[in-house]
């Protein structure tokens, strides 16, 4: 398969959660990326299953639900990704979400990207896991432009569980090069996590990147130039700085935005008029206003900014 250049196309590999906290946290890097890049890559989400139906239950869950709060509030002084004042459980099972998310593909990358931030913000905004089917659809409902009666049928179907339980294995054959990662600067080196049954899968986030001319693995949490070099690496002269916008484009295009987010994605006083500003246990989280109407957020939040 060729693109319209001739060329065989570079697909990237984004092997990911929508509940994982590292995830979340690199969202600022792979918002950037994702702009940079866009038209020029083929860009591919593998659900990785986190939260699985086989792990075992803990004893004692509100000792779990404090040790995981601890836990994402470190993530978050790394990351400096907003976290929610109270964690209400640790999520019980990843599939609900990951397949809304599957499902909301079929609806396009404009809606698929709406709802899979809706999901992530479920657990590191509202402090509510979007864990279970009823959950994970309620998360989504008002994101612009999705049809929801048919997002709801797509997740229930054999087909997108099918795609999922694809998504599921991928992510359990990792590439050999993250079997051992050097722990180098980052607090996140992403080794690949060894599973109950003896085996290994991608840790979160994962990026790999294809092409005809090999294939590079960039994991765990990592700076923008990491992944960048990993792309120039195998087709040079590809775009690479940020896309940075106009503070009032680029909220109507993100719809949602982290402080690292506006400060990486975009250039202008802010914040924009008619930004609706939500606290969290580690900063803001902006929304636009229309995707403030439907937002699960929104009672939480300050009033518009004049």
């Amino acid at each position: 398969m060729t693109d319209e250049t001739g060329r065989a196309p570079v697909e990237v590999v984004e092997y990911t959660d929508p509940l994982c906290p590292w995830a979340w946290g690199s969202e600022p890097v792979f918002r950037g990326l994702r702009a940079a890049l866009a038209g020029q890559v083929h860009w591919r989400r593998v659900y990785c299953i986190l939260f699985d139906h086989d792990d075992d239950p803990a004893p004692d869950a509100a000792a779990e639900t404090a040790w995981y709060s601890r836990y994402v509030e470190d993530i978050s002084g790394h990351t400096h990704a907003p976290r929610a004042f109270r964690l209400s459980r640790v999520a019980a099972s990843s599939w609900p979400a990951s397949l809304v998310a599957k499902a909301a593909e079929l609806q396009g990358p404009d809606v698929a990207e709406r709802v899979l931030r809706r999901l992530r913000e479920s657990v590191f905004v509202l402090g509510e896991p979007a864990d279970t089917p009823a959950l994970a659809l309620s998360a989504a409902r008002g994101a612009p432009g999705l049809d929801h009666e048919r997002l709801t049928a797509d997740a229930a179907s054999a087909a997108v569980l099918d795609r999922v339980r694809a998504d599921h294995a991928e992510a359990r054959r990792p590439f050999r090069e993250v079997l051992s990662v050097p722990d180098g600067s980052s607090p996140h080196p992403g080794a690949a996590k060894e599973t109950p049954d003896g085996g290994y899968r991608y840790a979160l986030p994962t990026l790999l990147v294809r092409s005809p001319a090999g294939i590079r693995a960039v994991p765990g949490w990592r700076p923008y130039e990491e992944y960048t070099s990993a792309v120039d690496g195998l087709e040079p002269g590809l775009p690479a700085a940020p896309v940075r916008l106009d503070p009032v484009e680029a909220l109507a295009r993100y719809r949602s935005l982290t402080e690292p987010e506006r400060r990486l994605l975009t250039e202008g006083p802010w914040p924009p008029a008619g930004a609706v500003r939500v606290e969290t246990g580690n900063g803001p989280v902006w929304l636009h206003s229309e995707e403030a109407e439907t937002h699960p957020a929104v009672g939480r939040s300050s009033p518009a900014v004049p």
